[in-house]
């Protein structure tokens, strides 16, 4: 039985890493997409190449979700792996819902509320000062940092091009977004892929299949890697249009500021602070901030309000879909 829940948990595992990827695939290539910097097709298979290669380059963030949100010193290897089975199904599910709607929510904070929602229900400890600290703060600071940041940096870019021709210049811009973009894809897959391998290490933990020592198998970091890009491939249009256009019509200057600006929130809370932040947040905001130096009214408040309010469900909301399914498989798993 055993056995077999861990197989369960690493298919409903790739299968959220492959909603993550089609759900964030606009968080590396809208921008570039909307200025005409690259088409479609090619931003996603740069993309897709690039969350494969970052996604390999470090285990900090699934360590963190592995082994600092949830308690399994008390449960039975049953109970545990069940709390990971639901918290799967609760994250996924509201991946498609918001996916369905077009709006940004963060998968990060969905795989986390479901972990916290399961635990509660199946009795497991929760580590909540680790989910103050990593999960919530990061949650709120990100894109704080990531609107401030890129306001101030498109300011001192407008200012320093300020006699410069428009057309030669957004011509540079547009060659500079290529890079921009290939960074932000790799912090998505730095970010995003390490918290599917870190809920596979948890399942092989559990029942004692991973060496906590030896840390994340070379499979486990590959197929997440895999499903990511996969995922990426595939394309998420309904939430491209709302990043690339619905929040405000981004020139090619603006696109490599925010892409720039969120890929350094990503690498620095991926290698300095390990925190699993949330790559939608931090691209969200920094489109915002950049669209702010028009003028705040160029910013379309009203979809920031929408996307603002998805934010803030998600955690509670993969929670509950994942504590619902708790108390519904509970009885038959354990």
């Amino acid at each position: 039985m055993e056995a077999a829940l861990v197989v369960v948990i690493v298919a409903l595992a790739l299968g959220f890493d492959y909603t993550n990827g089609f759900h964030d695939a606009a968080n590396a290539i809208a921008t570039s997409v909307s200025t005409r910097a690259l088409t479609p097709r090619i931003a996603l298979t740069m993309a897709a190449v690039m969350n494969f290669v970052g996604a390999l380059l470090g285990t900090a963030v699934a360590e963190t979700i592995a082994k600092s949100i949830v308690d399994l010193g008390d449960a039975s290897n049953r109970e545990a792996l069940t709390v990971i089975v639901c918290s799967l199904i609760g994250a996924t599910c509201w991946n498609l819902i918001t996916w369905w709607f077009g709006l940004p929510s963060s998968s990060t904070h969905a795989l986390i509320g479901g972990l916290v929602g399961a635990g509660i229900v199946g009795g497991l400890g929760i580590y909540w000062m680790n989910v103050w600290d990593k999960v919530v703060l990061p949650m709120v600071f990100s894109p704080l940092v990531g609107f401030v940041l890129a306001f101030a940096v498109m300011i001192g870019v407008l200012w320093l091009l300020r006699n410069a021709a428009p057309a030669k210049t957004f011509r540079r811009f547009r060659l500079a977004q290529t890079v921009s973009a290939s960074a932000m894809a790799l912090g998505h897959g730095l970010q995003d892929a390490q918290k599917t391998m870190g809920v596979i290490y948890l399942a092989l933990l559990t029942v004692g299949w991973a060496d906590p020592d030896a840390g994340i198998p070379l499979w486990v970091k590959i197929c997440a890697a895999s499903a990511i890009s996969l995922g990426t491939y595939s394309g998420g249009w309904r939430i491209m249009r709302t990043l690339g256009r619905k929040i405000i019509e981004v020139d090619p200057a603006r696109g490599f500021v925010a892409e720039s600006v969120s890929a350094t929130v990503l690498y620095v809370n991926a290698f300095a602070l390990h925190a699993p932040v949330s790559t939608t947040h931090t691209v969200t905001s920094a489109i915002m901030g950049v669209g702010a130096t028009k003028r705040l009214s160029a910013v379309r408040w009203g979809v920031a309000k929408n996307i603002a309010l998805a934010w803030v469900l998600t955690l509670p909301a993969a929670a509950a879909v994942a504590a619902l399914f708790c108390l519904v498989l509970h009885p038959f798993l354990t």
